[in-house]
């Protein structure tokens, strides 16, 4: 009996989930009746959109070269794999907090200077890995592999 009301408890989430998302509320999380794997409702709604359509760096020169000489350089020593995304890459690296302190203040430095970027981070609960992905406009794929050698 109590199987019975958990799967009806869920089923009815996930139908109001489903109502909601077709009403334009995507946020909420809901859990299948296998408990297992959660689904989302989020879909593309939840990625943040770069309003910059310019492709251009604020750094000088002399910048551009410390930086790459520097935090960018440390970054490329430690990433583990990399995917080609529509609009730029996925980096891969290894999920400790050691990494996630450099990504941060990577991003954080990052669109400072070029705004142009967006940056999504993907952690695993578990510190095995983390995933930075790099995207943007036109012309930020090149970038990527020109200016900042990833």
């Amino acid at each position: 009996m109590k199987q019975i009301a958990t799967f009806l408890t869920l089923t009815i989430l996930t139908l109001t989930a489903c109502n909601n998302s077709e009403k334009g509320t995507t946020n909420k999380s809901v859990m299948t009746a296998d408990k297992e794997k959660p689904t989302s409702g989020c879909s593309d709604n939840c990625k943040a959109k770069n309003k910059s359509g310019e492709l251009s760096c604020k750094l000088t020169t002399p910048e551009l070269q410390k930086r790459k000489e520097t935090v960018i350089a440390s970054l490329k020593q430690q990433i583990l794999d990399k995917k080609e995304l529509q609009d730029g890459y996925a980096f891969k690296f290894a999920g400790t907090d050691e990494i996630l302190d450099e990504l941060t203040e990577f991003i954080k430095t990052e669109r400072a200077c070029c705004d142009f970027f967006t940056f999504g981070l993907s952690v695993s609960g578990d510190k095995s890995e983390a995933w930075l992905e790099l995207t943007g406009v036109d012309g930020a794929k090149d970038f990527i592999t020109t200016e900042l050698g990833f």
